[in-house]
């Protein structure tokens, strides 16, 4: 950690002294007027467009590309360890001595991990960037991976697939943090659809390649090939993987700066002090500067990240917890869906393993489907209403949703009576398709809302859609079984179907509302995800 704090020649040491000081109660009666002007133009930095060396959003579209690429299939990876067991389930009940509950917590444990971990991970990348996260967890991944091949119990697995979770949970949360760094708002929404469709080519091939491999050479094998395919990702990275986060767009380094800036007042004895060494009169519009000199240069460790702040920051905003709540449920579904046909078809329809992976393959074919269609159509929107209005704002992408809100709860209901019902196995495999389209459709714009609505803090944001979409996920297949043994699956997918109703009323919200709730929030924030023409 520095010690010397060299101080920067410019407003912003007094501004962001003041706006620590505020929160802490300091005296600040001694700063004049002209600091007072400059205080407010500096409290709104434009954090999603400040100036930094060898900034991302300049690179060659060929190096944007390959990081785009790299992180897909790592997603794509950690997607496909989720559900690649589902085939596998009755094998690995003989084999492993285990019950459904045992075999049902494997897979929700997971779930819950691979959402609620990435909060840390998220934390760690605010100081230690990307690249050194990725190459970390998806280390951890390979050697659970290991281990989980070798395992003799239910328990051993258990614990090693959540030590799999940890491992797989950055690429899936940090993904979308990663292309903010790269890529503007206006084509985050057609970046964010390729990069989405990677991970949900996992789920969709998952329960494929367990199938055949099952069938083949047992369970196993499934986690050898998963051990195979991390390895071969963690190489990848250390050879053409290039750290993208930028510490000065980061509303966590900020927050870090203010506070040693704030202890170096103190020493001094009052920020007039400070404020006099800076040259107030000659500093420039933020905008305009062509080198990033705002900053104190700060060496950030784990003690000076708060892990609790960034994730407060981002829950105590109303637009936020709608929204995750609404994201949250979607991802939820999504593996509802894949796991609970997997027993109908095992057990009412007597399918092999590879069969239902191959059923299962539909609804995997209609996400991969809707994300590429409805991140090109998202943006396309977006150019649209910024043609007409001179300006577009975050909120206006969730107005793509309601094609999907509209027509998914019906084929969830669809889903559940066929399935109840016993019609034939091609009409399971149609409802799967469209539930798995408009699901990702609605899904896609959440995603990318949550992002362009916390400038300067993706990570910490796209980590708590994770533990949103964690938590509910757990929820939902711990409560699959008895639903499903208990009520049946027409009255099971009728409460989702009510579900997802309501999940797109609570989007439809913070379309209307959204706007209202957030930039009164965020009063700090330049910009705070508008973007003019």
């Amino acid at each position: 950690m520095n010690t010397s704090i060299p101080v920067v020649s410019s407003p912003s040491v007094a501004a962001t002294i003041r706006v620590v000081a505020r929160e802490d109660a300091i005296d600040l009666a001694e700063v004049d007027e002209k600091t007072e002007a400059t205080v407010v133009e500096v409290l709104k930095l434009d954090l999603e467009h400040y100036p930094v060396s060898d900034d991302p959003r300049t690179w060659s579209r060929l190096r944007k590309n390959i990081c785009l690429i790299l992180i897909s299939c790592a997603a794509m990876i950690a997607q496909l360890a989720a559900n690649i067991q589902n085939p596998a389930m009755e094998e690995i009940k003989h084999d492993l001595n285990a019950t459904n509950a045992q075999l049902s917590l494997s897979i929700s444990l997971f779930l819950l991990l691979q959402g609620l971990v990435p909060l840390i991970w998220s934390v760690v990348s605010e100081f230690q960037g990307r690249r050194f996260v990725y190459l970390i967890t998806l280390a951890l991944f390979t050697a659970g991976s290991v281990v989980v091949a070798l395992s003799k119990s239910i328990k051993l697995m258990i614990a090693f697939r959540c030590l799999q979770a940890a491992g797989s949970s950055a690429v899936s949360s940090l993904g979308s943090a990663t292309l903010a760094d790269m890529f503007d708002p206006v084509e985050r929404g057609s970046k964010m659809g390729i990069y989405y469709t990677a991970p949900l080519l996992g789920p969709a091939l998952g329960p494929v390649f367990g199938g055949i491999l099952t069938s083949a050479l047992g369970w196993r094998s499934i986690f050898w090939f998963l051990s195979i395919l991390g390895g071969t990702s963690v190489f990848a990275f250390v050879l053409y993987f290039r750290d993208t986060f930028r510490k000065e767009r980061s509303l966590v380094y900020r927050d870090v700066v203010a506070k040693r800036l704030v202890q170096i007042t103190r020493n001094l004895g009052s920020v007039k002090q400070v404020a006099e060494k800076e040259s107030i009169e000659q500093a420039e519009d933020i905008e305009k500067q062509t080198t990033p000199s705002t900053f104190v240069d700060v060496k950030l460790t784990f003690r000076d990240v708060d892990p609790i702040k960034p994730i407060f920051r981002i829950v105590k905003q109303r637009h936020n917890v709608v929204i995750l709540f609404a994201s949250g449920l979607l991802a939820a579904f999504g593996f509802l869906a894949t796991y609970a046909s997997s027993r109908t078809l095992g057990s009412d329809y007597d399918l092999g393993p590879l069969y239902i992976g191959l059923v299962n393959l539909s609804y995997g074919a209609g996400c991969v489907i809707s994300s590429l269609t409805s991140g090109w159509w998202s943006d396309r929107e977006l150019k649209r209403m910024k043609e007409l209005n001179g300006e577009t704002y975050a909120e206006m992408r969730l107005r793509t949703s309601v094609i999907g809100g509209t027509f998914l709860p019906a084929f969830i209901l669809g889903l559940g009576w066929v399935s109840e019902e016993k019609v034939n196995v091609a009409a399971i495999a149609v409802m799967l398709f469209a539930c798995g389209f408009f699901t990702t459709w609605m899904y896609t714009s959440t995603l990318a809302y949550i992002v362009d609505a916390n400038v300067g803090c993706s990570s910490s944001a796209t980590a708590t859609n994770s533990a949103f979409r964690g938590l509910l996920s757990f929820i939902a297949l711990e409560t699959a079984v008895p639903l499903q043994d208990g009520l049946g699956d027409g009255a099971t997918y009728s409460i989702w179907a009510g579900l997802m109703a309501v999940c797109e009323l609570l989007i439809l919200l913070v379309y209307l509302k959204g706007r209202g709730w957030r930039v009164p929030a965020n009063p700090t924030v330049k910009g705070n995800g508008v973007e003019k023409s």
